[in-house]
């Protein structure tokens, strides 16, 4: 049976039916067990309980009976069996999400880039909010796989090989700095749907996720830059000319040549074909067929050299490339890069560039310096812009910098435990628990006729709003031990007794000094294992066992307990 229970208690669609509180109350200690009293003390306790208080430590604890212990043991195994499930699962490490984040002195840092930079070596020793070190997870988007909800937990999970060995973690980061394409046709590589899922779960980036996810297609960043060229004017910011064409079918009309199709989107080079004459174009169209994807043409530009400028943060950089091999690609082949002055028709054309989507952060303009002495720009990029020259060292500094500042901004000081599991439910039971209230009477029980009005006043109270939540018949209610066929008649005679002392209690409460419950000494001394289901109940958090923890009559406390245990065992072995 306790292997049933482990399959059972294993299954995820049993976990995730559980409700709420479940696992919170799986975490409490188990309480302590009071000795039970031995027959003799139960006869002094009926008349005085003042010596029903005092008998107790001079009475020793009886023996349990073979029978007894064979419970007690089989609900303590149940017990620790779904405590062991429940942790080898993971699920008390998240109910406990809101500890564990206020321990958490670190930050994440997800660095979305290919092996070959170090970027745990740069983040050294840079810590946010002056207190809050950098945690740095650095993986491929191929590597990585991630799930999110739509009340902002999630989870990211990276599967790679590190010196041979397969490693896989998990986790949850603060940050995100992606420096890796996410989209490219010629590598038949698609992962528009991490930025999608990271822009769903909310985690801030650099450069922003919507910015990346508008930079998976060249033809509408070039829209944008056609954008800036009507509003500041080819003078200003000269764009090239371009012609987008959805598909193959429409590459009907011939273009002056020679033209420079690029077909879909690529990076590096690629996807770029140089077209000389109109029989050299009608080929390339049934290429662009078969590719299923959409491509632009160019007016061929016989350049001197290549201009690229770049912002990162508040820094600029200018650098001119010129080709040696002979090749039109300059990044083809050999080239010679140097850096140029940075002038302010430069600086105005990053600038305006790097508003693009909201904001660029990290962003570089590519243009060609023809022959003819004119500059034409034609392509902007973000944050996975390749770093050249003899300055990646500083550049990757400066993107460490851009980074840090971003988390100080976006990042609060106060961890947000996840919401993944609501606690909003669980803490009043809680609190019911580490708060007892000895003097309250079980609001399922009628109010006295002809008792005290201070605590007939406290009884309504606590009665009015607990009322409908009752789901037990009147006179099961009223009578407990009548379904309870294992319960002796004893404790029926001693329950109208235990009410009466309940509320004589709560008028010496007001009036001299408070003593004990005595309550829990009138327990029969033949059930200890009822003490071990109520443990066991600790476990299983049911919504109505709360009640029951704060009453004074435990009696009957147990007895809706053992109902409610048998609930849930029926539920189990029903299948």
């Amino acid at each position: 049976m306790m292997n049933f229970l482990r399959r059972r208690l294993s299954d995820s669609s049993f976990i995730a039916n559980l409700p709420n509180g479940y696992m919170t109350d799986l975490q409490r200690p188990e309480p302590q067990q009071p000795p039970p009293p031995s027959a003799s003390s139960a006869a002094p306790a009926a008349a005085s309980p003042a010596s029903e208080r005092r008998q107790p430590p001079q009475s020793a604890p009886p023996q349990p009976q073979p029978q007894q212990s064979a419970g007690s043991s089989f609900f303590s195994s149940l017990s620790n069996a779904v405590k062991q499930t429940a942790a080898s699962a993971g699920l008390v490490d998240a109910a406990s999400a809101a500890s564990s984040a206020a321990a958490k002195k670190f930050k994440l840092l997800l660095v979305i880039d290919e092996p070959h930079t170090d970027w745990v070596k740069c983040f050294r020793g840079k810590k946010v909010h002056g207190e809050y070190d950098i945690k740095v997870e650095q993986a491929q988007f191929s590597e990585i796989n991630l799930i999110a909800h739509a009340e902002g937990s999630y989870a990211i999970d990276v599967q790679a090989f590190r010196n041979g060995t397969k490693v896989v973690r998990s986790f949850r980061p603060d940050f995100v700095l992606v420096r890796q394409h996410s989209f490219s046709m010629a590598e038949n590589e698609d992962f528009r749907n991490l930025i999608i899922g990271m822009h769903y779960a909310g985690i801030p980036s650099v450069n922003s996720l919507e910015s990346i996810y508008n930079f998976c297609d060249k033809p509408w960043v070039f829209a944008q830059l056609v954008s800036i060229s009507k509003t500041l004017g080819v003078e200003k910011f000269p764009l090239i000319e371009q012609t987008f064409y959805p598909n193959h079918k429409e590459m009907l009309t011939l273009p002056t040549f020679p033209v420079v199709v690029k077909i879909g989107h690529a990076h590096s080079g690629m996807g770029k074909v140089k077209v000389d004459n109109h029989y050299d174009f009608q080929d390339i169209a049934s290429v662009v067929a078969l590719t299923q994807t959409y491509a632009t043409t160019e007016p061929f530009i016989d350049s001197k050299y290549d201009i690229r400028i770049q912002k990162i943060g508040s820094n600029y950089k200018a650098y001119m490339r010129t080709s040696i091999s002979g090749n039109w690609k300059t990044n083809t082949g050999s080239a010679m890069l140097e850096q140029i002055a940075m002038s302010d028709r430069y600086k105005l054309w990053v600038d305006i560039c790097s508003e693009m989507f909201g904001g660029l952060d990290i962003c570089a303009v590519k243009a060609v310096h023809g022959k003819d002495g004119k500059d034409y720009i034609f392509e902007a990029m973000d944050c996975a812009m390749p770093l050249i020259g003899e300055h990646q060292v500083e550049d990757r500094q400066l993107i460490t910098d851009l980074v840090v500042s971003k988390m100080n901004q976006m990042l609060s000081k106060t961890p947000i435990p996840s919401p993944q599991r609501p606690t909003a439910t669980q803490q009043p039971q809680s609190g019911s628990l580490k708060e007892p209230e000895p003097h309250k009477i079980p609001p399922q029980r009628p109010p006295p006729q002809g008792g005290p009005v201070q605590p007939q006043g406290t009884q309504s109270q606590s009665q009015e709003p607990l009322q409908p939540q009752r789901m037990f018949p009147p006179g099961q209610s009223a009578k407990p031990s009548t379904s309870q066929p294992q319960r002796p008649p004893g404790p029926t005679t001693q329950q109208p007794r235990a009410q009466g002392q309940g509320i004589s209690s709560t008028g010496l409460s007001m009036e001299v000094e408070p003593e004990p419950q005595p309550a829990p000494q009138q327990k029969p001394p033949s059930h200890p294992q009822l003490n071990k289901s109520q443990s066991l109940t600790n476990a299983f958090s049911f919504t109505e066992s709360s009640f029951f923890r704060s009453s004074v009559n435990e009696d009957e406390a147990k007895a809706e307990t053992i109902r409610n245990l048998r609930k849930s065992f029926a539920s189990l072995f029903s299948d």
